[in-house]
């Protein structure tokens, strides 16, 4: 069975990782990017991070455990 990876964020700012729940990290994506598509962008997060990437939306970074 394959362990389920968790979302992690942290502003540029910040030195510790935090989990997030879907939920949440859309309203930092809607937050950072004003007027985009926070569910289509958390969307391309989760693929993207899939392989070890951390990707930045604003001051906002996300990664997964």
């Amino acid at each position: 069975m394959k362990k389920q990876k968790h979302l992690m964020t942290q502003f540029l700012y910040e030195k510790i990782w935090t989990k997030v729940d879907d939920a949440e990290a859309i309203r930092l994506i809607d937050d950072e990017m004003k007027m985009g598509d926070g569910k289509g962008t958390l969307e391309y997060v989760k693929s993207a991070t899939q392989n070890g990437k951390t990707i930045t939306v604003g001051e906002c970074r996300f990664r997964q455990e």
